[in-house]
């Protein structure tokens, strides 16, 4: 909009009729709402009559301070964009997924001539056989280390029969788990046929092994070979363990999940079964966070958009507990992604309705049993931060960020960077830095080295929206006026906007409150918003020992140097037995570094350039 005020009413009369999704900012241009219309004209102006939408609404309403909105094609191309768009700004007031979960599949690599059978978290379009998703990954584990048993399927990375004899066999050959195709000591039709057992088996088709291993094991006991009778025995055993906790729900061999959800003022779960094969294989529930005016439907709508979305398989078959909204829109786009045609119902009577009642009643369970759980969670996390926000007056607080720094012993020291949104700690942004300016243990030059490269590579990605370009609400730093004076000089000097805050320890190293605005702020120590604080800040401490540690312990940090291309043991002594210290390295010119013995031109240009190209993280 560049410099011309957004005004609502004037940019409501140019909406179009058409489908496409809108986007609602606040006043700190933060993206609040995401949402998708089949007539954008009409569902936008909703927002702004002056009849109520219920409590959060209307609270979101009262902070939107301008919207934007993308035509689209059709209304499924809306919905694949809004599901998109909630990825990626997570926005306050949509409904949202607490926990990103994925699921280990067991993959069967039938395309291949020697196909292998391991575990993956990926699905992908390369005509192999997934057999999944299993909610209990040590229950997996077991299944697939009874196949390897049974069948004895290789699961190395070989290309057979490419690799026929290139290496000796694997430690699974002598754990007698594999029969060392490797090697070509294997008929491939055999082998073949050993795949196709996998496949029955992993289907849930045990009567066939179960009487091969019973018969086995009654020779072995006729003819006194107790030993190998008790091996058979103990495969038995875990066959029956793996197919006692795989409930038949019906004769047909087909997929499907139920899902099922309750719904309490700011939290629902919901609650899914997974039916591969005509068997249950496992089931789990997951948290979202709702506005407390969303219907069952809406919230199941939203559930599957976030969770198939980004899930590896998706079911010929959805049951519900109620009816979704937009059911026909979903299924049109859950068919595109699936390449075949989805089905969504709500099963009225017999056995899929009494299975989508057990569903429901579980989830309703759950959220009876965690109500308290989750008040106390919201507490310790979203409370704290609205706590931290108020003390430090911020008009608004979701991204912290802490920074830490250890010395090592030599040329260089390690600095560490943590990330708390809404009170969790977001390790997935986390990020480790190799100091390379800094000479000796220059804690206050290292922090300024650290926060430089962190913030000019997230202006340099701004448009990206992932890692880097997401800016902070609140730096907090681990120390005082100091530490704080550091950050706010590379901040200014970048043009930045953050706020900066020290968190403060007593004589005996514990937190005692925080340092803002030139004043030292006390927090009760009993309260969550000081509790959250002291978990951030020995979560950077956390993390930059252990990044030290795990340098040292691969006697990697002798100096910087080890970090320059071309550059070994024999040519780092060199330059450290020639120069006084790393800044006379760094001051030296390649013409003078090229005259030291065991240099070349090419090396000397590449420590050059180490030092005086410009710096990235």
């Amino acid at each position: 909009m560049g410099d011309q005020p957004f005004d609502i009413q004037t940019e409501l009369a140019k909406l179009p009729a058409s489908p496409g999704v809108y986007l609602m900012y606040d006043e700190f241009d933060h993206v609040i709402y995401v949402g998708k219309a089949i007539k954008l004209r009409n569902r936008v102006r909703q927002y702004f009559q002056k009849r109520s939408k219920g409590p959060k609404i209307d609270q979101m309403v009262r902070h939107i301070n301008r919207f934007e909105y993308i035509v689209t094609a059709s209304e499924i191309e809306a919905l694949a964009l809004e599901c998109n768009l909630i990825k990626e700004y997570r926005p306050k007031y949509n409904t949202m997924l607490t926990d990103d979960k994925t699921y280990p599949y067991i993959k069967v690599t039938v395309e291949e001539e020697y196909p292998r059978v391991f575990m993956t978290r990926t699905l992908e379009k390369d005509g192999s056989r997934y057999f999944g998703p299993y909610t209990d990954v040590t229950a997996a584990r077991e299944l697939l280390d009874l196949v390897m048993k049974l069948y004895k399927i290789r699961r190395c990375r070989r290309v057979l029969p490419r690799d026929f004899g290139k290496a000796r066999p694997c430690l699974r050959y002598d754990l007698k788990q594999c029969d060392a195709s490797c090697q070509g000591n294997v008929d491939k039709d055999i082998y073949r046929k050993h795949v196709d057992q996998v496949i029955e088996f992993l289907s849930g088709h045990y009567d066939r092994i179960k009487k091969e291993l019973t018969a086995q094991m009654n020779e072995c006991a006729e003819k006194l070979e107790y030993e190998k009778a008790a091996g058979f025995k103990s495969l038995l055993d875990h066959i029956d363990a793996v197919s006692q906790t795989q409930r038949v729900t019906h004769g047909r061999d087909d997929d499907r999940d139920v899902v099922a959800v309750a719904a309490g003022e700011n939290d629902a779960i919901v609650q899914i079964f997974f039916i591969r094969g005509g068997r249950m294989i496992g089931r789990d529930h997951m948290y979202l966070q709702i506005p407390a005016s969303d219907t069952p439907g809406q919230i199941l709508s939203e559930f599957i958009k976030q969770f198939y979305g980004g899930t590896a398989y998706i079911p010929p078959l959805l049951m519900l507990s109620h009816e979704a909204e937009d059911r026909e829109i979903l299924e049109g786009w859950l068919s595109g992604k699936k390449g075949r045609k989805v089905s969504i119902v709500v099963p009225q009577r017999g056995e899929k309705n009494a299975l989508v009642k057990l569903a429901l009643d579980n989830a309703k369970l759950v959220l009876k049993q965690d109500a308290e759980r989750l008040e106390r969670e919201r507490e310790r996390t979203v409370g704290a931060v609205e706590e931290i926000r108020e003390l430090l007056q911020l008009p608004v607080l979701t991204r912290i960020e802490a920074y830490d720094i250890s010395n090592i012993s030599g040329f260089a020291s390690v600095g560490s960077m943590v990330v708390f949104e809404n009170g969790k700690s977001k390790s997935s942004d986390y990020r480790k830095f190799r100091i390379k300016g800094v000479t000796g243990a220059d804690d206050y030059a290292s922090l300024k080295e650290v926060l430089r490269r962190r913030l000019t590579h997230g202006l340099e990605e701004e448009s990206d929206r992932r890692g880097f370009s997401v800016m902070p609400d609140l730096i907090m730093m681990d120390g005082g006026k100091g530490q704080i004076g550091v950050a706010r000089e590379v901040i200014d000097e970048l043009g930045l906007a953050i706020p900066v805050s020290g968190m403060v320890k007593d004589d005996r190293h514990r937190t005692r409150g925080l340092y803002y605005d030139n004043k030292l702020i006390p927090i009760r120590t009993d309260s969550e918003g000081f509790k959250l604080i002291t978990r951030i800040q020995d979560e950077a401490h956390r993390f930059a020992i252990t990044y030290h540690r795990s340098l040292r312990g691969k006697e990697q940090v002798h100096s910087i140097l080890d970090d320059i291309p071309r550059i070994g043991p024999a040519r780092r002594k060199a330059l450290m037995k020639h120069f006084a210290d790393l800044q006379a390295v760094k001051d030296a010119d390649p013409d003078e570094l090229a005259k030291i013995p065991s240099m070349d031109k090419a090396a000397a240009n590449e420590v050059y350039r180490f030092f005086h190209e410009k710096e990235k993280p």
